[in-house]
């Protein structure tokens, strides 16, 4: 089997994965033209057009990442043919570390405690109990449902919602729009974890930001495009004085870089943080990617992204 691999650093990557593959021939856009063509699998993250239109007979595909978006909204991808994406890889353990630190920001006040530093405040806050502390989690795929375990094993409670019923040990779950009404109406931090698709674009807008009690948190290390960002800038309010949402951890944004003239650089209960709560650990992505190749040239069974879903 020929394999194509497309990503930053393709060539440590083309390396690595051909030591897990000795029977494959693994390539990266380097190669010639020729040898592009004859690829029957492509192993990549956000190729260009180009790059998906050339391979002549295509067997599979292999997303480096958890989401799909970029791929799938490519005018380049060939319909019909399987794509499988990284399901979790060792990522789900680091965003996780990166919802936890957001939560406790926010529990433990500490956006509270810089804004007194800057002032010469001495000012100490009661701390709230865990317990009276509601997490809610947006997006229970395997990624979600570990973070939610994780904030749960804390000592949080945790309320998890997706699109359709799930039951997970430890997490009050809700789906659909009734779901999605009563979690936002009962959390103290809500964090978004869900894909980018044609339902969940802008789900977080004026009216569920309204549904969230007041002082209530927003963590953002899932997609961009899951907030509508005037309605965040509304709701969060002018200035240091708190509004009706307290703050926002965001680490992913429609537009990446975070253009320089955006609101969000400088508004002082926002934290912006350079899409890296989940860089994905290579020694596992790779071990992945193998298992996936396999399966696709062995015809196996695997769960693979469902188009018209988005995931």
């Amino acid at each position: 089997m020929k394999v194509l691999v497309h990503i930053d650093d393709a060539e440590q990557w083309r390396d690595a994965l051909a030591e897990r593959l000795p029977q494959a021939e693994v390539i990266t856009p380097a190669a010639p033209p020729e040898q592009r063509r004859e690829a029957d699998y492509l192993a990549v993250w956000k190729p260009p057009e180009a790059l998906l239109r050339e391979p002549a007979n295509l067997k599979g595909i292999v997303n480096l990442g958890a989401g799909v978006d970029a791929l799938l909204g490519n005018p380049g991808l060939p319909a019909g043919v399987p794509i499988v994406k990284l399901r979790d890889a060792g990522m789900a353990e680091l965003i996780g570390d990166y919802v936890r630190y957001g939560i406790l920001h926010f529990q433990r006040d500490f956006d509270r405690y810089r804004r007194q530093q800057a002032r010469r405040e001495w000012r100490e806050h009661a701390v709230v109990d865990k317990a009276d502390w509601p997490v809610g989690v947006l997006g229970l795929g395997a990624i979600g449902a570990k973070v939610a375990a994780m904030v749960a094993d804390d000592g949080f409670p945790v309320h998890g919602w997706s699109r359709t019923p799930k039951s997970l040990d430890g997490i009050t779950c809700h789906h659909g729009d009734d779901g999605l009404e009563a979690l936002l109406g009962q959390v103290r931090s809500l964090v978004l974890l869900l894909p980018d698709t044609r339902g969940t674009r802008q789900i977080i807008d004026a009216r569920a930001l309204s549904r969230l009690p007041e002082g209530a948190s927003l963590i953002n290390p899932g997609r961009g495009t899951l907030i509508d960002e005037a309605a965040l800038l509304e709701s969060l309010g002018e200035g240091e004085g708190e509004g009706r949402l307290r703050g926002a951890l965001l680490d992913a944004f429609p537009e990446e870089p975070l253009p320089a003239d955006s609101p969000l650089w400088s508004h002082p209960r926002v934290w912006v943080t350079p899409h890296m709560a989940g860089p994905t650990p290579l020694g596992a992505a790779l071990d992945q990617v193998a298992e996936a190749l396999r399966a696709f040239e062995a015809g196996e069974a695997q769960e693979t992204v469902d188009p018209d879903a988005g995931y």
